[in-house]
């Protein structure tokens, strides 16, 4: 049975889609090229085709997104707290600023994804694949849960670094160095295309 689906921009209340859908995904799926600002607060879009869609500043709140293509998709500024993103794939997504708070990211593929001053406080990224990604190094990565390869990955970029300054900082991180090299190499893409810790 169709139903009368109204999608509203959430700042400006403008009326974004309209019209009879069995299914709200359906009616996304549609209209992806533009979902700016729309309130999807809590919808099911599971497996949904979201490849490349504008989804700036929408509100996917409580989402279910779960092995959602959102390939290239714009989500800069979205509301993603608690969305279910599992097995999505984010691949080239811009989620500069997007607040995922508490979000499922278990599995999903964030390769390439600009996560530049996102929201990570509490989402759940174990199996996730972050390689060529844009990790924010602020107070919002803070508690993001991760399984132990995302340490090893953390701890190889950070071995990685030079360290130009006083002697004492060279000797310093000469330390830190060290004491993270055995955990560095243990980052599996080691001996791959990847070059471990001397």
């Amino acid at each position: 049975m169709k139903k009368q689906i109204e999608l509203r921009n959430r700042f400006t209340n403008e009326i974004i889609v309209a019209g009879k859908y069995a299914d709200i995904r359906w009616a996304v799926e549609e209209n992806r090229a533009d979902l700016m600002g729309a309130n999807l607060r809590g919808a099911n879009l599971q497996e949904a085709n979201l490849r490349g869609a504008n989804l700036q500043g929408a509100n996917l709140q409580g989402a279910n997104l779960q092995g959602a293509d959102l390939r290239g998709a714009n989500l800069q500024g979205a509301d993603l707290r608690g969305a279910n993103l599992q097995g999505a794939n984010l691949r080239g997504a811009d989620l500069r600023g997007a607040n995922l708070w508490g979000a499922n990211l278990r599995g999903a593929n964030l390769q390439g994804a600009n996560l530049r001053e996102a929201d990570l406080q509490g989402a759940d990224l174990r199996g996730a694949d972050l390689d060529f990604s844009c990790w924010p190094l602020w107070c919002g990565s803070f508690g993001v849960i991760v399984d132990i390869d995302k340490i090893y990955q953390l701890a190889l970029h950070i071995c990685k670094c030079r360290v130009e300054g006083s002697k004492e900082d060279k000797e310093e991180f000469a330390k830190i160095k060290d004491f993270l090299r055995p955990y560095a190499n243990k980052f599996h893409r080691i001996g791959q295309d990847v070059k471990g810790v001397e």
